[in-house]
């Protein structure tokens, strides 16, 4: 995994959050009860941490999510079979006009993240389109995966553990002549 490779993401680099294997923070959102594992660090979420986090040092995490405004729909695939899953989700996302991808391997054997480039987006067009990408997702495949951001959790919780490994980039309109 090159920097090039993570600067494909546009994460929001001012802060980071770090796996705390300490005390859980309880929060309720919804009527439900979550369990925050992570701590946010207010510092530059730099080079160095990256490396650190690669080499199984720590485990770093970053939101999502900057100023209600959104660069990727992220799809966390949580299954066993990611290379059908990732060959489902490609076909939906072509057919679905996204052209701008990258899939990363996690550190869980099986899983990928799928980030879907879309821009500068507006939250609540982001959550429309989480939405209407699942849905579509569960026609076609078993529901073993979630789509980010969502407004299921609470907004402190549409983090991502940064990837570990490029698994297939899709860029442009390669495939635009074959539609």
């Amino acid at each position: 995994m090159t920097m090039m490779d993570l600067r494909l993401i546009k994460m929001d680099t001012s802060h980071y959050y770090r796996l705390n294997s300490g005390l859980m923070k309880k929060i309720s959102h919804n009527n439900k009860i979550f369990f925050d594992k992570f701590e946010r660090v207010n510092a530059l979420l730099s080079a160095d941490i990256i490396k650190r986090h690669l080499s199984g040092e720590i485990t770093a995490a970053f939101s999502i999510i900057k100023d209600k405004k959104v660069e990727n729909i992220v799809i966390d695939y949580n299954g066993t079979d990611d290379a059908g899953f990732y060959h489902k989700a490609q076909l939906l996302l072509r057919k679905e006009g996204f052209l701008n991808w990258t899939a990363y391997k996690s550190k869980t054997r099986g899983h990928l993240h799928i980030y879907i480039h879309k821009g500068h987006t507006d939250l609540l067009e982001a959550h429309f389109l989480a939405k209407t990408l699942s849905a579509k997702l569960e026609k076609v495949a078993p529901k073993q995966w979630r789509v980010f951001p969502t407004n299921d959790v609470p907004m402190d919780f549409n983090i991502l553990i940064l990837p570990y490994e490029v698994y297939a980039k899709e860029r442009g309109s390669y495939w635009s002549k074959h539609l």
